[in-house]
């Protein structure tokens, strides 16, 4: 029963909280667990080639240019495609669109294992850039069919916590494929590497076609009351929904601004995603496993931390505050590595704080511009923002790599990312209300 006879207002708003509560335990567990499957493999089929690049540079003769270009070059095809994917969500359906999205990205990703020359690198790239836009802003969006905006960022927390267990995962398997698969029938260690990392995302996509659902509607796992105390959460959460519309999202100034701060934060994440191996590395790390081992340190210190942090935000429902705190830390940590610890342990610390903070922020992040769109545009605006965002993806690696080419260091590039980490607080306190 949903409700509760009693003169108590208190008493009612109680037994109203914990049925709502309840119910999003149940949601949560139908539909997070399988998402957060797909969603680890799909990063860690887009950063793998950080773990790959230890071998593959040197074996296809590939420089740190090179490869920052083939990094960046993803998110060309990404940009491009995110916001008619998006859309496609909302026409057909998360079911249909997950499904294509899964099956195309997985075979890009399995066919890197047969990039020869500089060309078919920066191409299936490209292509998995392609095929992969939309996965997760589709997720931010279908999330909004379940879930207020007060109950997303904790959400969203178990989501970007996939980043980083795709760090741990990665580094846990990554260098034991290239090394001890090395060799058999004929093929390069790190060509395993792609070839078992990119399979789970085939079968993932036939088990979506049959488990998932387009809207609570259509849940069959859900009773009738549930599904209308659901409706009315969310209607009451977005009470002007029905008077959005896609072009009040391109003409409002704060998407900008949003796409600004997600381009600052995403900037130093996908440097950590994309170049943590060769950070470790510098750090005097020299064997290939032991390399993909010590990466699991930070990561998996930041899953917890994203998922710690992320439902703090929510309690206090203080999210402009938390963001802030999350990227001015994030930048102390990151332009400390600059110092070069002699200690690998005080290294590792550092770029764990770093890992932790950086990667709290950008569920924090999420739960912010949902709130500032209407219900009938948030699938073009989630798409904009993303899309705009995530041009950090084309400009960051390639920058990087340039710079690390050209001095044989990152610092300078660490730098910048702090300032931009820095400029991402400041625009969220001073253009975002509260």
């Amino acid at each position: 029963m949903y409700t509760t006879v009693t003169d108590d207002p208190a008493h009612a708003a109680v037994g109203r909280t914990n049925t709502d509560n309840a119910l999003y335990r149940k949601i949560s567990l139908h539909v997070i667990p399988f998402l957060f499957i797909c969603y680890v493999v799909s990063f860690l089929d887009r950063i793998n080639i950080g773990f790959a690049q230890l071998q593959m540079k040197q074996d296809l003769g590939f420089s740190d240019a090179m490869y920052g270009l083939g990094a960046a070059v993803f998110y060309v095809g990404y940009v491009i495609f995110e916001v008619p994917s998006n859309l496609l969500l909302e026409k057909y359906g998360a079911r249909k669109t997950f499904v294509r999205i899964m099956l195309l990205w997985g075979a890009a990703s399995v066919g890197m294992a047969w990039v020869a020359t500089p060309t078919q690198f920066y191409a299936l790239r490209f292509l998995l850039g392609v095929f992969e836009a939309g996965f997760f802003p589709g997720i931010v969006l279908y999330l909004t069919y379940w879930y207020p905006a007060q109950r997303r960022a904790s959400v969203l927390s178990f989501f970007f916590a996939g980043v980083a267990v795709a760090g741990v995962l990665g580094g846990l398997v990554s260098g034991w494929i290239m090394r001890d698969m090395a060799g058999v029938m004929g093929m390069k260690g790190w060509q395993w590497m792609f070839v078992i990392e990119g399979s789970p995302a085939l079968l993932l996509a036939v088990i979506a076609y049959f488990y998932l659902d387009d809207q609570p509607s259509q849940a069959r796992w859900l009773s009738a009351a549930e599904k209308a105390r659901l409706t009315a959460n969310l209607t009451l959460a977005s009470p002007n929904a029905a008077h959005g519309r896609i072009s009040s999202v391109l003409g409002n100034p704060r998407v900008y601004l949003f796409a600004f701060i997600y381009f600052s934060l995403t900037c130093a994440s996908l440097t950590l995603s994309f170049w943590m191996p060769i950070m470790i590395r510098d750090f005097g790390v020299s064997d290939v496993v032991q390399v993909s081992l010590y990466s699991v340190i930070p990561n998996a210190i930041g899953a917890v931390a994203v998922i710690l942090i992320a439902r703090h935000a929510d309690l206090k429902g203080q999210h402009r505050k938390f963001f802030a705190i999350c990227a001015v830390g994030g930048a102390v940590a990151l332009t400390s590595l600059t110092l070069h610890p002699s200690n690998l342990g005080v290294a590792l610390a550092m770029l764990s704080i770093a890992t932790s903070l950086i990667f709290s922020a950008l569920p924090i992040f999420w739960a912010i511009p949902t709130g500032h769109l209407p219900q009938q545009a948030r699938a073009a605006g989630i798409a904009v923002i993303s899309s705009v965002g995530i041009t950090s993806g084309i400009v960051g690696p390639w920058a990087i790599g340039q710079i690390k080419t050209a001095t044989g260091s990152m610092d300078n590039a660490l730098y910048v990312l702090g300032a931009l980490l820095v400029a991402s607080a400041a625009a969220m306190l001073g253009g975002v209300r509260r």
